[in-house]
C-alpha cells in the first residue's frame, strides 16, 4: 500500500497570555488508501492534527514538523495559492456540525456547485448535474428537491449529507472526517458511516475518521490511534483493539458500558501523570 500522507514530530502550538499551550506535540504517523481512525478525549489534539494537514490552523498558532507530506507535496511550504488549490480538491474535510459548517444564505446546490466551479471549469449546467448525482450518491431521495433548499430547511442527518456531498464532488485523495457523526442520532449515524464507507472503497480514497467514540471507531477503521494530551499513546489495528496495552486504551475500553453486563456504577478512568509526559 503506497503512502499518500507522510507525518512526523507534528506539533500546534498557541500562544496565551499566560504561556504557550502544546495543543499537538510529536505525533508522526503515515496514511494510505484507508481509513485510520484517531481517538480521543476533548482537547487530546485530534482535531488540532487535522486542522494543521487542510491548514485550517488560526494564523497566529505556531505549526512544525520534521515532514508533514501529501503525495510529494510539502505542505508546510507550500504557498497560501497551493494550499489553496488542494483544500477541496485533493483534500478535503467534513465537519462536525453542518449548522456551523454551511451557508445560511445560500441554497445547498448553489453551495456545491461553488465548490466544484471553484476548481474544475464547468459549465452551469454541468455543475449542476453533478451535485444531482452527488446527492443521490450520499442517499438524499430527492436531490432536486433538496438541491433547492437552505441549511435550516433540512435535518441535521440531511445537512450532514450535504456537506458530505460538498466536501466530495471534486473526487478528493485525502479525506478528514472531523466527528462526522457526533451532532446525529444513532440511526442516522449508521447511514452516513454507511455512505463515508461505500465511498472510500469504490473510490479509493484514504480517510482520517477522528472522533472520541472508540467503539464507533473500531468498528469503522482499519487502524486506530489513540490520543492523550497532545500526543499518540498507542497505534493499534482496529481488530486488536482488545488487546491494547496502554493503561489510557485500556482505561477507555472499561469505562464502555456493556448490553449483557450489569455493570453499575461504570468504572472511573484513573488517569497518571506520566501519561501526559
Amino acid at each position: 500500500m503506497s503512502t499518500m500522507l507522510n507525518v512526523e514530530d507534528l506539533r500546534v502550538q498557541f500562544p496565551t497570555r499566560t504561556g504557550v499551550i502544546d495543543a499537538v506535540r510529536g505525533v508522526s504517523f503515515t496514511l494510505g488508501r484507508e481509513r485510520l481512525g484517531i481517538v480521543g478525549e476533548s482537547g487530546s489534539g485530534k482535531s488540532q492534527t487535522g486542522r494543521a494537514i487542510m491548514g485550517l490552523t488560526p494564523p497566529h498558532a505556531k505549526i512544525t514538523a520534521r515532514t508533514l507530506n501529501f503525495d510529494g507535496i510539502d505542505l508546510l511550504s507550500a504557498s497560501v495559492k497551493q494550499r489553496r488549490a488542494l483544500r477541496g480538491n485533493r483534500i478535503a474535510m467534513i465537519l462536525q456540525d453542518p449548522k456551523y459548517s454551511l451557508n445560511p444564505v445560500m441554497s445547498i446546490g448553489r453551495q456545491i456547485v461553488e465548490t466544484l466551479r471553484t476548481h474544475e471549469k464547468v459549465s452551469k449546467a454541468e455543475a449542476r448535474k453533478r451535485a444531482l448525482d452527488m446527492l443521490a450518491a450520499v442517499q438524499i431521495r430527492d436531490p432536486e428537491r433538496v438541491y433547492d433548499l437552505h441549511p435550516h430547511e433540512v435535518s441535521g442527518g440531511m445537512g450532514q449529507r450535504a456537506m458530505i456531498a460538498m466536501m466530495l464532488i471534486t473526487g478528493p485523495e485525502l479525506l478528514i472526517a472531523d466527528e462526522p457523526t457526533s451532532a446525529l442520532d444513532v440511526t442516522v449515524q449508521l447511514d452516513v458511516l454507511r455512505i463515508l464507507d461505500d465511498l472510500v472503497r469504490d473510490r479509493g480514497m484514504g480517510l482520517i475518521f477522528i472522533s472520541h467514540d472508540l467503539r464507533l471507531v473500531s468498528s469503522f477503521c482499519d487502524r486506530v490511534i489513540v490520543m492523550y494530551a497532545g500526543r499518540i499513546v498507542e497505534e493499534i489495528a482496529a481488530t486488536d483493539l482488545h488487546k491494547a496495552k496502554h493503561p489510557y486504551t485500556q482505561g477507555l475500553l472499561n469505562c464502555m458500558p456493556q448490553i449483557d453486563n450489569d455493570r453499575h456504577p461504570l468504572p472511573v478512568l484513573d488517569r497518571k501523570p506520566e501519561w501526559a509526559a
